[in-house]
């Protein structure tokens, strides 16, 4: 599925673009709704909430929409990744590391010192009360943020990239599944006194889903509703996901589905660019993303084993063990790092680095998925544009030169690479035969004096 673009000169290195007056009007309105929260998380007090949070919301929301129309009205398709925030402190630099140390003081606070929230949190109480029952908590307060910027967010992605059909279908996507299946339906469940799940998240990303504590207080405390929930948990990490992913690779859950991917694709696309594109970053994601998925299965088979020989096995330090992993990757990783450090390392650095659901999808996609990105080397200009805007660091640029099928199990099938470039040398496809082939075999056709040939 690729919807081509009009011709648009190289970007290997991207450039933002000037900020109208108009742009300028609107992100004020969103710096006045960021201030009701901010004054509250300084004073530890809100001032009526339900007023307040009702006023944030709606100037945030007024100016990213007003800033959205500014800065695409009337612009051609092609590449328009202005706002990028570059590595280094020069020029908007500042302001990407400004960003990346605000939300990472956020995280810090949410997953270890929640009472400095307390504003805050009480700003979001008439809400949960309405949607919940019950009282906000920093969970909820972060749930809420989190699908405000997604929908937000995904609005400003799918008028940029309004041209391109698959774009706009997949954020529609993962910003229904965001706002109903990680927001709505959880927040519903708890006003029916029923337990707060999650149905898009299992293991081994929503790892304590499969702990045996999980299982069994579902199972005794919820009934036929419990055991249904740790079947639907385990039945999408066992079934779905080797099913789904040989018949439309990795890309089903990570662009379509995830909420980890639903940010990374809306508030983190001004970010893609960021991705470490070298040799040595590869060697460090495949060491690292395939050693968190070690950690977790370990902990999860030592925890069944220890329940069924009665704590024999680990004993007292059993709770101490999954604490172990839920505070390094669950808590350090996929929060204070894989969104904290956006606008440092990229947007989808907790998806190539460290999501173990995402290791699992990854080598079903190498090895046996019908999913590839096929490439016409011949039309290639080598404009680096494809490599510039792959938010996984994959150079893929050097496959469309080689005429060589993409099937990298980091791919997350967004179909940027596509999207931006100018010569329609990319394509997202599904394929039934030579699976085992279509990573090495070369397609580019080479010209000498001895003739054409295939190499």
């Amino acid at each position: 599925m690729n919807n081509q673009t009009v011709p648009s000169l190289s970007l290997a290195q991207p450039h933002p673009i000037g900020v109208t007056t108009q742009q300028k009007m609107a992100l004020a309105l969103v710096a006045i709704g960021m201030l009701f929260f901010l004054v509250a998380w300084v004073s530890g007090e809100a001032w009526s909430p339900a007023i307040s949070l009702f006023l944030a919301i709606s100037l945030i929301s007024a100016g990213s929409l007003w800033y959205t129309r500014e800065a695409y009205a009337g612009k051609l398709a092609g590449i328009k990744n202005n706002g990028v925030m570059f590595r280094d402190f020069s020029k908007r630099g500042i302001y990407g590391w400004i960003v990346g140390v605000f939300i990472t003081s956020f995280y810090i606070c949410l997953y270890w010192f929640p009472t400095m929230l307390a504003g805050m949190i009480q700003m979001f109480d008439p809400l949960s009360v309405f949607m919940r029952g019950k009282p906000a908590d920093q969970w909820f307060v972060y749930g809420s943020f989190y699908t405000i910027a997604v929908l937000l967010m995904g609005v400003k992605f799918i008028y940029k990239y309004r041209h391109n059909r698959y774009q706009m279908i997949r954020t529609f996507s993962v910003m229904f599944f965001q706002l109903g299946f990680s927001f709505l339906i959880p927040a519903w469940m708890m006003l029916m006194n029923q337990p707060e799940f999650y149905f898009t998240y299992f293991w081994p990303l929503k790892y304590e889903y499969l702990f045996p504590s999980t299982v069994g207080w579902l199972t005794s405390s919820y009934g036929h509703l419990g055991v249904f929930l740790v079947f639907w948990g385990a039945a999408m990490s066992f079934i779905a996901v080797p099913v789904l992913t040989y018949f439309f690779g990795k890309r089903w859950y990570c662009s379509w589905v995830c909420g980890c991917g639903a940010l990374a694709e809306t508030a983190g696309d001004p970010f893609r660019t960021l991705s470490d594109k070298s040799l040595r970053a590869w060697k460090i994601e495949r060491w690292l993303v395939h050693s968190v998925l070690v950690f977790v299965t370990l902990t999860t088979i030592l925890l069944w084993a220890n329940s069924w020989k009665e704590g024999a096995i680990l004993g007292t330090y059993s709770l101490g063990f999954s604490k172990t992993y839920t505070f390094l990757i669950g808590s350090m990783f996929s929060g204070v790092i894989g969104t904290g450090f956006y606008p440092i390392l990229g947007n989808r650095s907790w998806c190539r680095f460290g999501c173990p659901l995402a290791a699992i999808l990854g080598i079903f996609q190498k090895y046996k998925s019908r999913f590839r990105i096929t490439t016409n080397g011949g039309q290639c200009i080598s404009c680096g544009n494809c490599s510039t805007y792959c938010e996984m660091g994959i150079d893929v640029k050097a496959y469309a030169q080689r005429g060589q099928d993409i099937v990298r199990a980091s791919c997350v099938g967004c179909g940027i690479c596509s999207a931006v470039c100018p010569r329609g040398v990319l394509r997202l496809e599904n394929g039934s035969v030579d699976m085992s082939e279509r990573a090495t075999e070369l397609r580019a056709l080479h010209i000498s004096s001895e003739g054409v040939k295939m190499g």
